[in-house]
């Protein structure tokens, strides 16, 4: 039997080192680099900063992955869509940070993803030459980023009987086959924030959940504790604003344009057997598709919406009922039987930061699905540095772009950054990854902690069972995720270190065990 692997020394988060570090922190030394937001941009940021050497406290008034970045597609994408609109550079720049993630950052997280267009009737024969052109154009990118082969296999063509094989509940009237791609998909969006911030964790940074930054100076934070409600100041020599859609409330002279994406979750058994995901045409438009994403727990994912969101911005956006109305029509164009409203179990949305460069307001705006998603790092005249836009794929580059600007603009003492060879944790080579000892399911969630994980299983046989029928769970992910990944209460659980919470009936059923999980662990000091 493989031995248990320990936690990356200095990785774990805990309530106790939460504590410890904000006492230290507040009202504490200087520290080189103060962050707001601990989505995957900020969290990216503490580690690039915490990785050259620098000082890091990084706050955020909720829970890792609180905001958008949980709200994904769950897709590392290769730049395919910006193509088509001749954004090169941030294709490219994607099709980078795509292998970055799947080959030396995170291959525990990011696994290859196939995905079948299926040529149905509402597909011409000119948008059929076009996407296949896109795809071909697609690996072409793959191969300027260097990605090998085994990673990302070749598109191709497929007959009917094989798009059938792969969807098989698609309508077959006058289904003429499809096409096959292939894409980077996370195994989970918020797991990937948790394990950069335990990375920057292990390089010293503290991360400090439930600390809202109430103003930003120059020299630092005023920030109150959530918890407790006590307020004080975090010195720093530079601050980064990675808040996200949030980011334009903490510095003057940013305009943040959100954009809503809406994802449906529906029960797999509605779909039967999906050994692929799908790209479904939208009907209308050139290059817009709505994605059947499988996720391998019983569920399945269709989304996404792109539409502008007016006024203030909420913690948690929901999903209106005419996104969710509209991906059920154009996901019952291609299928055989439609879902009904019934058959979702539950909905998501999440808000891109998108930088608003235009002009003008109104109807003569652009659309949200046409502005760039190309990120800008912003210093404002009080020297607060700010990074938005941008994407999940290309969270990396976002974090060194910024470091480097406050690095500059404070001329902090740093080298460059290191994180584009750093294995976040958990990594380890896919041969590494397959020798270990646990299930594939929870080395695709923990990497090279997987059997540490299960061994909390075995070590006492209540917490090896599902936290509830039908779903993978098990209560020693629950235990994990107090004791290791910063984990304070019922919705952090539910919510973010694991999805249950995302079907509502789901979430209900399980309170109960993340609750006794809670109330019996033993915090590590």
């Amino acid at each position: 039997m493989t031995p248990a692997t320990p936690p990356v020394p200095g990785s774990s988060l805990s309530a106790a080192r939460r504590s410890r570090e904000l006492t230290e922190t507040v009202g504490g030394p200087v520290v080189d680099v103060l962050v707001v937001g601990l989505g995957a941009t900020g969290a990216g940021v503490a580690l690039d900063a915490a990785a050259r050497g620098l000082s890091v406290a990084a706050v955020d008034a909720h829970d890792l992955a609180f905001g958008t970045s949980r709200f994904s597609s769950k897709l590392i994408h290769g730049g395919l869509r910006y193509l088509a609109s001749a954004q090169l550079d941030v294709a490219h720049e994607s099709a980078v940070e795509r292998g970055v993630l799947m080959e030396r950052t995170a291959p525990h997280l990011v696994r290859a993803q196939p995905f079948v267009l299926p040529l149905t009737p509402l597909v011409s024969r000119a948008q059929s030459t076009l996407a296949w052109a896109g795809f071909r154009a697609g690996d072409a990118l793959r191969l300027a980023a260097r990605t090998a082969r085994a990673t990302l296999p070749a598109p191709r063509r497929l007959s009917t009987v094989e798009t059938r094989h792969l969807a098989p509940a698609l309508r077959t009237q006058g289904l003429r086959g499809g096409l096959l791609s292939w894409d980077g998909r996370l195994t989970d969006d918020a797991r990937l924030v948790t394990a950069i911030a335990r990375t920057a964790a292990a390089r010293g940074a503290r991360i400090l959940t439930r600390v809202r930054a109430l103003e930003l100076t120059a020299s630092g934070a005023r920030v109150r504790d959530e918890l407790t409600g006590e307020e004080g100041e975090i010195r720093a020599r530079a601050v980064i604003n990675a808040s996200g859609v949030w980011a334009d409330g903490l510095v003057d002279g940013i305009r943040i344009r959100p954009s809503r994406g809406t994802h449906l979750v529906l029960r797999s058994d509605h779909l039967g057997p999906l050994p692929a995901g799908l790209h479904v045409p939208v009907p209308g438009e050139t290059n817009r598709f709505v994605l059947v994403l499988p996720q391998g727990d019983g569920r399945v994912y269709v989304g996404l919406t792109d539409e502008p969101v007016e006024g203030d911005v909420p913690d948690v956006p929901e999903a209106p009922e005419t996104d969710i109305g509209f991906l059920l029509d154009v996901l019952g164009s291609v299928l055989d039987v439609p879902v009904r409203r019934d058959d979702v179990v539950g909905a998501f949305a999440g808000l891109r930061p998108l930088l608003d460069t235009a002009p003008t307001a109104g109807p003569g705006a652009p659309r949200t699905s046409d502005i760039s998603r190309r990120h800008a790092v912003l210093t404002s005249s009080e020297g607060v540095t700010t990074v938005v836009g941008g994407k999940l794929t290309t969270y990396r580059r976002m974090a060194e772009d910024a470091v480097d600007a406050a690095v500059a603009t404070h001329r902090l003492t740093a080298g460059p950054s290191p994180t584009a060879s750093l294995p976040l944790v958990g990594a380890a080579s896919p041969n590494a990854l397959g020798s270990l000892r646990a299930p594939r399911r929870l080395v695709q969630r923990y990497g090279t902690e997987a059997p540490a994980v299960q061994a909390l299983g075995t070590e006492d046989p209540r917490l090896a069972e599902p936290v509830l029928a039908g779903h993978p769970v098990t209560g020693a992910e629950l235990l994990w995720a107090v004791r290791h990944e910063g984990a304070l209460d019922e919705a952090d659980l539910l919510d973010r270190r694991t999805r249950i919470g995302l079907v509502p009936a789901d979430r209900d059923a399980a309170l109960d065990v993340a609750r006794e999980v809670l109330g019996e662990v033993n915090l590590p000091a």
